[in-house]
């Protein structure tokens, strides 16, 4: 028989649960997707495996911090919003008190890990902080919040490459630049979904920012993702697996794109679109790794 006691310890880890998102993993694998391309290619294929666990770890506790930090900006703005109304701190089933203590041991856990990390990833840990810190204000004044997640998430190549190679060259640039335009498309996609919510509450977004010109928006930043990891390819000398990965990736994209171009979308569509990336992130991952043999 469970006590009361049990039943209340069990309901605030569900909570906490649902404040991490671990209970929607495919936001935290997302995020985990370009640190995993950023340490299997600058090893080529072969990193060391306490490495890729510490990547893992760190991508899992640094996506913690963030949300916890979104939902305390956004906790009066989330209950406004259809698709947010019902997260923890917005719904009032955890403080902000909570939130807070959730959010350190999230940034403790982090630098732990960044410990063990040469210096310059350390200091390049440290420099996605404030990034991270502050991304979800920036909604509040700047155009194109997307592009300030963009660059959190291009820390995660930064970081990983550096791991790595203790340092950064061409190559991690232009796996960088092709982070940032892919994060820019399918969070642009996600936040299609929040348009008129958005719109009401006056907040922006990348979504609202390109207007009717947002479908055309999406695909450019698809095609540069394709073109800077096309001459990623070459500059690192990747074999036939990942050339196959990469006509897949542009096929499922183009397919995105001209589903978006459909006027009787539905909405929840634009969450399909944005869970399908994340097996896209995966299919080219497997051909980088595939790829240097």
């Amino acid at each position: 028989m469970v006590t009361q006691p049990e039943q209340n310890i069990e309901s605030l880890f569900s909570k906490i649960i649902r404040l991490l998102r671990w209970n929607k993993p495919e936001g935290r694998l997302i995020l985990m997707i370009p640190g995993l391309w950023a340490v299997f290619l600058a090893a080529e294929g072969k990193p060391p495996l306490p490495l890729v666990g510490v990547i893992i770890l760190g991508t899992l506790a640094t996506s913690a911090l963030g949300c916890v930090v979104n939902d305390l900006w956004d906790k009066d703005i989330d209950p406004e919003v259809e698709r947010t109304k019902n997260r923890p701190l917005a719904s009032r089933a955890l403080s902000v008190k909570v939130g807070i203590i959730v959010a350190v041991v999230a940034l403790i856990c982090a630098a732990i890990l960044a410990f063990y990390l040469n210096p310059l990833t350390f200091w390049l840990c440290v420099a996605a902080v404030p990034v991270i810190l502050l991304y979800p204000g920036a909604k509040r004044v700047f155009p194109v919040p997307q592009l300030v997640l963009s660059i959190a998430w291009g820390f995660a190549v930064l970081i990983s490459w550096s791991a790595v190679t203790q340092n950064v060259s061409l190559p991690t640039w232009l796996l960088w630049g092709a982070t940032l335009l892919w994060t820019l498309g399918f969070d642009t996609v996600y936040a299609m979904s929040d348009r008129e919510d958005d719109k009401r509450i006056g907040v922006n977004s990348s979504a609202i920012f390109f207007g009717n010109y947002v479908i055309e928006a999406i695909a450019v930043f698809f095609v540069g993702t394709i073109a800077l990891l096309f001459y990623l390819g070459i500059v690192t000398h990747l074999h036939i697996a990942f050339w196959i990965s990469l006509v897949i990736a542009f096929a499922l994209w183009l397919w995105q794109y001209l589903r978006l171009k459909k006027s009787d979308l539905p909405t929840a569509a634009y969450g399909e679109m944005f869970r399908q990336n994340v097996w896209i992130g995966f299919i080219l991952l497997a051909g980088m790794i595939a790829g240097n043999f």
